[in-house]
C-alpha cells in the first residue's frame, strides 16, 4: 500500500503536491492536463458539428441524440475501465499511441454516414476516454482536486473555443462536417507531443487489508449522483441547434452561441479555481443548479438572437464552475478517492444518458420537452448529492 503523505515538500522545489506517490514536476502535470484537453476537445464542437452532420442528411435529427450518446458512453466506459488499473503505468507510450489512432479515426469519419458514421463516433470515444483516464489521475491525486480540475476545465475550453471558433466562422461554411473531421484529426496528432512528457506512472491510491479497488458504497452513490445530474446537462447541450431552430433562429445564431457559450466556460473555469479551497461544494451545486434552470426556462422562449447567445455565454460561465467540484462531493463520500478516479466515466455516462433519454423521451417531437426533461434531471441529482452530504460521517469540502 503507497503512503499516504502529509508533509508539504520543501519550499524551494518546483513539484505538484500529491497526496499519493511522488511529487510531479510542473512539466508533467502540464503534459498530463494538456493530453486530457485532447480527449474532451470534440465535446465543445459537438453540437455544430452533429448540427452539420443533420443538415447535410448523413443524420437524422434523432442519430443527433444518438451518436452523442455513443460516443460519450463508450469514452465513460473507456475512462472507468482504465481507472480499475491497479498501477497505470507506460503512460506516455498510451497517450502517443492513443492520440495516433484517434487522428486516424478522425479521418475516417470523412464521408461517413448513418450506422457507420455512428461506428466510428463510438470508437474515437473509447479512445478519448484513455486520454481523458490519464488527466484524471493526475487531478484526483492531487491535495486539492478542484483547483486543478479547474485549471484543467479552463485550458480544455479555451482550446474547444479557438476550435469552434474556427468551424464557425470559416470550416463548416466552406466544407462542412468533412472540414471538421480534419481539423479534429489535426488537433490530435498535435497532441503526441504532450503526450511524450507525461508522468510515467502514477502510484496505486490506498486501500485497507481485504479492500479490493473499488469504490465503497457511499463511492458509488456519489457516482450515480454524478451521472443524473450531469445528464441533466447532455439531455439539453446536444440539442443547441434544433433549439435555435425553434426559437426561429438560423444555424448561424446556434454556432455562435456555442463558440460563445465557450467564452463562457473560459470564465467559469478561471472562477471554479479562484474558489478552489473557499467554497463548499453543497452550496456550488445548490446556486449552480437554481441558475441552470433559469437559464433552461429562457431558452425555451421565442427569443432575439442576442438574447439566445447571451443566455448561452452565461450557461457556460456556470457549467464550467459546477465542474471542477464534482470531484471534492466524491471525495467528501469516499476519502480513499477510489470513487473519485471515476469520476470522469460518470460525467462522460451522465452526458451520453441524457442524450439517450432525449432520443427516446422525445423522439422526434417538439425539441423543448429536452429542457422538461434536463430540469428534472439536475433536480434528482441536486438531491441525491444533498441526501449524501446530510446522511454521511463526511465534512463538506
Amino acid at each position: 500500500m503507497a503512503d499516504v503523505k502529509t508533509d508539504d515538500p520543501p519550499a524551494h522545489t518546483h513539484v505538484v503536491h500529491e497526496v499519493v506517490g511522488p511529487e510531479f514536476s510542473p512539466l508533467e502535470a502540464a503534459s498530463a492536463l494538456t493530453v486530457g484537453v485532447n480527449s474532451l476537445l470534440v465535446l465543445g464542437v459537438l453540437p455544430a458539428l452533429l448540427g452539420a452532420l443533420a443538415d447535410e442528411h448523413r443524420l437524422t435529427e434523432s442519430q443527433i441524440g444518438l451518436s452523442a450518446m455513443l460516443e460519450l458512453l463508450s469514452m465513460g466506459v473507456s475512462t472507468g475501465l482504465c481507472g480499475l488499473a491497479h498501477r497505470p503505468a507506460r503512460l506516455r507510450l498510451i497517450g502517443v499511441a492513443a492520440s495516433l489512432t484517434l487522428a486516424a479515426v478522425d479521418v475516417a469519419g470523412m464521408g461517413a454516414h448513418g450506422a457507420g458514421l455512428l461506428a466510428l463516433r463510438g470508437v474515437a470515444g473509447a479512445i478519448e476516454g484513455v486520454l481523458l483516464w490519464i488527466t484524471i489521475g493526475f487531478i484526483v491525486r492531487t491535495s486539492t482536486p478542484e483547483r486543478w480540475g479547474g485549471v484543467f476545465f479552463t485550458i480544455q475550453t479555451a482550446a474547444q473555443l479557438a476550435l469552434a471558433f474556427v468551424l464557425a466562422i470559416y470550416v463548416l461554411p466552406q466544407f462542412g462536417a468533412d472540414g471538421a473531421f480534419v481539423a479534429l484529426a489535426l488537433v490530435s496528432l498535435a497532441g503526441v507531443i504532450p503526450a511524450l512528457t507525461n508522468p510515467r506512472a502514477y502510484e496505486p491510491l490506498p486501500t485497507q487489508p481485504g479492500e479490493h479497488g473499488a469504490p465503497p458504497p457511499r463511492g458509488w452513490a456519489a457516482l450515480a449522483a454524478t451521472v443524473v445530474f450531469v445528464a441533466g446537462g447532455g439531455a439539453v447541450g446536444v440539442y443547441l441547434q434544433p433549439l435555435a431552430h425553434a426559437a426561429g433562429l438560423d444555424a448561424g445564431v446556434a454556432r455562435t452561441a456555442l463558440w460563445m457559450s465557450l467564452v463562457g466556460q473560459v470564465a467559469g473555469g478561471a472562477l471554479a479555481t479562484v474558489m478552489a479551497g473557499r467554497v463548499r461544494y453543497l452550496l456550488v451545486f445548490i446556486v449552480g443548479t437554481a441558475l441552470t434552470l433559469v437559464i433552461w426556462t429562457i431558452m425555451g422562449l421565442d427569443v432575439p438572437p442576442w438574447l439566445f447567445v447571451a443566455d448561452n455565454v452565461f450557461s457556460g460561465v456556470v457549467s464550467l464552475v459546477l465542474a471542477p467540484f464534482i470531484a471534492p462531493m466524491t471525495i467528501a463520500a469516499d476519502r480513499s478517492r477510489r470513487a473519485a478516479v471515476q469520476t470522469g466515466a460518470a460525467q462522460l455516462l451522465g452526458g451520453a444518458v441524457g442524450p439517450l433519454l432525449s432520443s427516446l423521451i422525445i423522439g422526434d417531437g417538439p425539441v423543448r420537452g429536452v429542457l422538461w426533461l434536463g430540469s428534472g434531471l439536475v433536480l434528482a441529482g441536486l438531491a441525491m448529492i444533498v441526501w449524501l452530504r446530510f446522511t454521511g460521517a463526511d465534512d463538506a469540502l
